[in-house]
């Protein structure tokens, strides 16, 4: 009896032991594909070592339809895709010297990119960290040699300084002290006067703080417009502008006194003829025209030349019909021939003499377009919206600079002119021409 017990007994453990080394050797086997995977995720590309099994096939079919497929756009006019930043790209800006392009994300970095490379299948940038916080907006002061930025988190301004290496490339230092906190609602845009005199912070309600570089404020403008949906420094320096809910951009001046003292801001003029809020504007490089787009479907064209202090108004040029919603931008190239509206994903490019739609740009970005501008030298449009910055051909500024001089061709009174311009008309042609065959592939 006791040995039948016994022997029982050293069954029942048997079995126990065999199923305790079949369960470990099971978790040892899901521990390993679980490793597997993590490292097939982590690096991706790598292939793993020995034949997958049925299972490890299934988790990578699995893993390969949930993971979201890299956004691709291809187009005639599409010179370049930027694609460093791992996270989404919130803002542009360029030098004024031309040189560089700057790009700021959510990935806590800032790129500096050679405009020089625009055309080259390599696209190599240099990164500046944003320690601690990430910048949602960045601008580049007028010596192209520093660049501000508007960080998310401490909800201030924080300058970086460029020193350029000996091989050329960049080192960034960030200044001691951030400016302190003035806003106390979200950040729409900051901006650096071209003549360094002055920089511009807004936010969504009704406020804009002009400061000094060292980061006093000078003086706080209530632009009474409910909320302000965007505001921006004038290229020439001289004003600061605001559009918001109401359907009016408003424009002031920022005074300085002979010996450059701030003195006093200063209303300027206003434009009016939307119907609706107002979501954006832009000006040309010599300020003397800005477009507008707002919530009425149209964007307006002005010319902004004027001597307001003589009691003169910015007068209507044209009003075209267009496709915008909450978050649009539109963009005026230097030379004012040619402007873009950004909607969603979309871009549109008009004639601005004409209002000519002259492309159609759509589902450029995985997500809505965050930033739309024009080089200094009108030769590209770059707009941002997911991790890429795209880089298009302005064909538009090619063809209405063709158009231009054919006009002054049929008015043109002596030979010399006239052959100077048909070999203007032919070398933009061509050029024109080059863009149209020249288009990457992604």
């Amino acid at each position: 009896m006791e040995l039948a017990a016994l022997v029982a007994l050293t069954l029942l453990l048997g079995a126990l032991v065999v199923l305790v080394a079949l369960a470990v050797g099971k978790r040892k086997e899901e521990i390993q594909e679980e490793t597997e995977q993590a490292a097939e995720f982590a690096a991706e590309g790598n292939v793993v070592k020995g034949p997958p099994s049925k299972k490890q096939k299934q988790e990578k079919q699995r893993a390969r339809k949930d993971k979201p497929s890299q956004h691709t756009f291809n187009h005639p006019l599409l010179a370049s895709s930027l694609k460093s930043h791992s996270g989404n790209v919130t803002c542009l800006d360029f030098s004024s010297n031309g040189k560089y392009l700057a790009s700021c994300a959510d990935d806590r970095t800032v790129r500096i990119w050679s405009t020089k490379d625009f055309l080259d299948r390599e696209h190599k940038c240099f990164r500046a960290n944003v320690e601690l916080d990430h910048a949602t907006l960045v601008r580049f002061s007028p010596d192209s040699k520093a660049f501000i930025t508007w960080l998310a988190n401490g909800d201030t301004i924080r300058i970086f300084k460029m020193m350029k290496k000996d091989d050329g490339t960049f080192t960034f230092k960030a200044a001691a002290e951030d400016f302190p906190q003035k806003h106390k609602a979200p950040i729409l845009n900051i901006g650096i006067a071209e003549t360094g005199k002055f920089i511009m912070s807004a936010s969504t309600d009704t406020s804009i703080h002009i400061w000094d570089l060292k980061g006093e404020v000078l003086a706080s403008i209530n632009t009474n417009q409910m909320t302000n949906s965007y505001a921006a420094i004038s290229p020439c320096g001289r004003f600061v502008a605001s559009c918001g809910f109401t359907p009016d951009v408003k424009v002031w001046e920022v005074c300085f006194g002979k010996t450059g003292e701030f003195r006093e801001v200063t209303r300027a003029f206003d434009l009016k003829g939307h119907s609706a809020g107002v979501h954006s504007f832009a000006f040309s490089n010599n300020s003397h025209r800005m477009v507008t787009v707002s919530k009425d479907g149209t964007w307006k064209l002005w010319n902004t030349d004027v001597e307001y202090k003589k009691q003169q108004d910015p007068y209507l040029l044209k009003t075209v019909p267009c496709s915008s919603s909450d978050g649009s931008r539109v963009a005026l190239s230097p030379d004012g021939r040619v402007l873009a509206v950004s909607d969603g994903r979309d871009v549109a490019m008009y004639d601005a003499a004409s209002g000519r739609l002259e492309e159609e740009l759509r589902g450029v970005h995985a997500t809505e377009i965050t930033d739309l501008r024009f080089d200094i030298n009108g030769r590209f449009l770059v707009c941002s919206g997911d991790k890429a910055i795209r880089v298009f051909h302005n064909a538009p500024g090619y063809r209405a600079a063709i158009g231009d001089m054919q006009d002054m061709l049929k008015k043109a009174q002596n030979e010399a002119m006239k052959q100077r311009l048909q070999q203007q008309i032919k070398e933009a042609q061509s050029a024109l021409d080059a863009v149209l065959a020249a288009a990457p592939s992604e």
